[in-house]
């Protein structure tokens, strides 16, 4: 880990507290309904225009199978926009339709806020699909996310009623006074920075220096053409233009990293210099996309009245943050030991490595990228500015082991709280019966009911990212995709599957992901991971919000101190470690003693 990497974690920690305090507590003041009168006025007639009732509250069912519902008709609005592009405006490249199997992954993808792409966005979606299906889903998965936090609040802070909220409010509420303003500064500072922002077709232009290279020469019939050895004959070509990609980049790029959503414009993510211009982007979209999550713990502190809380919880995300770009910086700067032995210190006499820059961009370099591997992937974000597929075995395990801790660190825009609380829950039961105290949080106690959604909550996306690599692995579908053998191509698909569960949507790369079999196998991993835990989350809400809470006596186990972060922290490490070790044993770490055995 060098100084220019401690210079922008320091840096970077800082402003998210700096800028993650207000929006906490101005969040609070949402979810509460404390704003201008006016305001709520307009605000009422709107969602009764639309059909909705903003001033009755519902229960932790009803607003449960109003999400389902709202979610379940944004599939299909995505899935037609997709299948009928052909016949749509706003296709300046007219692509044409999508395919349905690609169609069907892809809507529920960005539905669930996972956003893994099979396909190439530059050459795939058309202005209006990019816009009016992804771009808009980037805003209203996100604020799924963040109202289900709210509900869990709730819970925790309410007294013996049966109401949670009102989805509708909350969902109107984070999107046009969170997500909207803030990715409206956000997409103009992009464009200041040279992110496109237009409806223009894409250009050719001429290039400065034409280019010169060989290609094999091929037959009427389109067959290559061999010589008397049986090598492809080769004749010279020159590219004297370019096509550069246009779109509307920079207003999907801000939402994209605000909302933790992750899906890129351009195929190459936020590698693509159209998508990140420069190390000052690329710093600001790591801050974006953690920033709602770490206000979010603030939001909590206030809302249930003690901030101490709120900052425990701040506290252990950022631990296993730190520590996770610590050893993503660490194992990509140690580099590949047989490039290492290339590189000997006259001087000294020493083996000097510079680090593995495979898979990187230079305008970045490993400190930078290695923060922004582990925040992509501590949150659930999945954006990429390098290949994971290049990383060191090890550097290639980090970001897999950060989704796999449940994207706790500090998780997904709302996902990431809920997900937290519901860890939190776990410890404090599991603390209680360890030391004889009644497993009771923030004065409401944990019941059998509310354990048995939590082991629902926590253990679906471990079974779906087992489950579906064990099918992947042993089924002609799933390894006939795989790019490398061995244990790196186990990795392959034991990254897919954990990117698709946890609603990750970030990619391993090297594997063929856009075909039948993956495309309903990860979309349904999707679907899954994704409202099974949020209705396990909106049950616990429920729940705790009718019950009374108890005074604080000599029994209750403190839970803002140094003592319950450790737990927290333990908690998450232990559930992770029993359920993936030996996962992780076959692919990263096989692949990792191979590599020193080998040097």
């Amino acid at each position: 880990m060098t100084p220019t990497f401690w210079a922008l974690l320091v840096v970077l920690f800082a402003a998210l507290v700096l800028a993650g305090k207000p929006l906490g507590l101005y969040m609070a003041a949402l979810a509460d309904g404390r704003m201008p009168k006016r305001l709520l006025g307009v605000e009422s007639r709107l969602l009764r225009l639309c059909g909705a009732r903003p001033d009755e509250e519902m229960g932790w069912g009803a607003y449960a199978r109003a999400l389902l519902m709202f979610n379940f008709l944004g599939v299909v609005a995505v899935y037609a926009l997709q299948r009928l592009q052909g016949v749509l405006p706003l296709d300046p490249q007219h692509f044409g339709a999508v395919g349905r199997a690609s169609s069907f992954n892809t809507a529920i993808s960005f539905v669930t806020n996972t956003n893994w792409q099979g396909y190439s966005g530059e050459s795939t979606m058309g202005n209006l699909v990019q816009m009016a299906g992804l771009a808009v889903q980037n805003f209203l998965s996100a604020a799924t996310g963040v109202a289900v936090a709210f509900a869990l609040i709730r819970g925790f802070a309410r007294r013996s009623v049966a109401t949670i909220g009102n989805f509708w409010v909350d969902l109107h509420r984070i999107t046009m006074y969170v997500l909207v303003p803030i990715s409206f500064v956000a997409a103009t500072v992009l464009v200041g920075q040279g992110v496109p922002q237009t409806l223009r077709a894409d250009r050719a232009v001429d290039l400065i220096a034409p280019v010169s290279f060989q290609v094999p020469k091929t037959d009427a019939q389109g067959n290559p053409v061999k010589d008397a050895q049986g090598q492809p004959v080769m004749v010279a070509s020159q590219a004297a233009q370019q096509t550069l990609p246009m779109g509307p980049v920079a207003s999907q790029e801000a939402i994209k990293e605000l909302g933790t959503n992750g899906g890129g414009f351009y195929n190459a993510n936020s590698a693509h210099p159209y998508e990140n211009p420069n190390a000052f982007t690329n710093m600001l979209e790591v801050f974006l996309l953690l920033l709602i999550s770490v206000a979010l713990t603030f939001t909590f502190g206030r809302m249930v009245g003690d901030r101490r809380q709120g900052w425990a919880l701040l506290v252990a995300m950022t631990i296993m943050l730190g520590v996770g770009m610590g050893a993503e910086a660490h194992f990509e700067q140690q580099g590949n030991p047989a490039f290492a032995a290339l590189h000997i210190d006259q001087k000294a006499g020493t083996l000097q490595s510079g680090g593995n820059m495979e898979g990187k961009e230079t305008r970045f370099g490993i400190a930078s990228t290695a923060i922004f591997t582990a925040a992509t992937t501590g949150t659930s974000t999945g954006a990429v500015d390098s290949m994971f597929d290049s990383n060191t075995p090890l550097g290639g395990m980090v970001p897999m082991l950060m989704i796999q801790l449940g994207e706790v660190a500090p998780g997904g825009t709302g996902t990431g709280l809920y997900g937290m609380l519901m860890v939190a829950l776990m410890a404090v039961f599991v603390g209680g019966l360890m030391i004889g105290r009644t497993p009771e949080y923030l004065g409401k106690k944990i019941e059998s009911f509310e354990m048995k959604m939590i082991s629902i909550g926590l253990l679906i996306s471990p079974l779906l990212v087992l489950l579906g690599t064990a099918i992947a692995s042993v089924s002609a579908q799933g390894v006939s995709s795989l790019a490398n053998p061995g244990a790196h191509g186990f990795s392959e698909m034991l990254y897919a599957f954990t990117s698709a569960s946890n609603n990750n949507g970030s990619a391993f790369a090297g594997l063929n992901a856009n075909t039948p079999f993956y495309n309903l196998t990860l979309a349904l991993a999707m679907w899954f991971g994704r409202f099974v835990s949020i209705v396990g989350a909106l049950a616990i809400a429920g729940s705790l919000a009718s019950k009374k809470r108890l005074a604080e006596s000599s029994g209750t186990m403190p839970t803002h101190g140094a003592l319950f972060i450790g737990l927290l922290i333990g908690t998450v490490l232990l559930v992770a470690s029993l359920t993936f070790l030996p996962a992780l044993a076959l692919g990263p770490i096989a692949e990792h003693f191979a590599m020193w055995a080998a040097h």
